[in-house]
């Protein structure tokens, strides 16, 4: 038996998938897997037997992924499980940011008991919320992954031109799902200089934390339009609302307010929205539960952000899988010594994740650098 905690509410459509070998509940104390959306677990103690934790999302800011993987704790997220949501909002944020809408939307409101004057002054005001079209301006992309992807397509077939940066980690894959009439360069410099809109979607980690700054606004168009359906965190908050005041960005449009953001002119601040349909909290909540269900019952890795890719059958008798040092693959390959079969290992940043099928007495793993050894079966 397995046990499931869930911190926040998962779809049915995803917890549903588990078999009567499972126990699924929002109290476990000991539980073997985690799901998860955007509960904080930096201060959760972990309990030694939590095997995995999947995130039904795409980030995992939330998730002590180092602590997870010195306890040997496999990380999941489901990405691409939400784009089509984002992609959506993102579209709107255009709008948003060129036709003052949110702002226009306001003022008529003030017209309430007006009567029949109400059109007379709808047309006399309407100018002050003029804004520009999309079609013909440029769109830059940064991070062409599942969502900027979708974005950067959809932009084509909304008439404009679209200039996205040339991630090095894009899988071939990822570059055929990008329409061709999207221009790739080799670095985000190239993007700010051309964009008239700019939308992010990469990861918020150190090397990206506070990206877009007082340096690299200065090197945008001027009138630039920003739009952050990835992390607050990405932008720095005195330098947007600076370049807001001075005219040099003309709107941001954020899924992540600040406080000092919110009322400021320019800034269209949304609610967290990005992923908030039904459709795709169940597209996550399936992947979420799939890749646990792979994971515990073959030691299958699918869509980890902390271990190696690992595609495996079922296992042919015990299956044993080692979390460990790369450095110690091959002492870990040694100790299953002769009764070992399909034996598969990956790496990833100096992790590595080996897995062997045997019968018979299992082996020992006693090997310096190992994070965690499991046994299947």
């Amino acid at each position: 038996m397995y046990d499931i905690l869930t911190l926040n509410k998962i779809a049915k459509c995803g917890t549903s998938l588990f078999s009567d070998a499972y126990a699924v509940s929002d109290s476990c104390d000991k539980p073997d897997a985690i799901m998860v959306r955007s509960a904080a677990m930096h201060d959760m103690a972990l309990p030694e037997n939590t095997l995995a934790i999947a995130r039904a999302g795409a980030g995992v800011n939330n998730i002590p992924l180092d602590k997870c993987t010195a306890a040997g704790i496999a990380v999941f997220n489901t990405p691409g499980a939400n784009a089509n949501a984002v992609k959506e909002l993102v579209v709107c944020g255009l709008f948003l940011a060129s036709r003052k809408i949110p702002a226009a939307m306001n003022w008529v409101t003030t017209l309430k008991g007006e009567g029949d004057a109400v059109g007379k002054l709808v047309e006399k005001g309407k100018s002050q919320f003029v804004g520009p079209e999309i079609m013909g301006k440029t769109l830059g992309v940064i991070g062409l992954g599942a969502i900027g992807a979708l974005v950067a397509n959809a932009a084509v077939s909304l008439g404009m031109k679209v200039v996205g940066y040339l991630n090095p980690e894009l899988t071939v894959r990822g570059a055929l799902a990008i329409s061709p009439e999207v221009t790739m360069v080799d670095s985000v410099e190239e993007v700010y200089a051309c964009a008239d809109y700019l939308t992010l979607h990469i990861p918020c980690i150190p090397a990206t934390k506070g990206c877009i700054n007082n340096d690299t606004i200065a090197t945008m168009k001027d009138g630039v339009r920003i739009l952050n359906f990835a992390r607050g965190e990405l932008v720095d908050n005195a330098a947007i609302l600076a370049a807001l005041e001075s005219g040099k960005v003309a709107s941001y449009v954020t899924d992540f307010p600040t406080d000092d953001q919110l009322g400021a002119a320019g800034v269209v601040a949304i609610p967290h929205l990005g992923a908030s349909t039904p459709e795709s909290e169940d597209n996550c909540a399936v992947m979420a539960a799939k890749e646990l269900i792979a994971y515990l019952e073959k030691g299958e890795i699918v869509n980890s952000v902390n271990l190696p890719e690992m595609k495996l059958g079922a296992p042919k008798g015990k299956r044993i899988c080692v979390i460990h040092e790369e450095s110690a693959l091959a002492a870990v390959i040694a100790a299953f010594g002769d009764v070992a079969s399909n034996v598969a290992t990956a790496s990833r940043k100096g992790v590595s994740y080996t897995v062997a099928d045997w019968s018979g007495e299992a082996p020992a793993i006693n090997v310096n650098g190992i994070y965690r050894v499991r046994v299947i079966g």
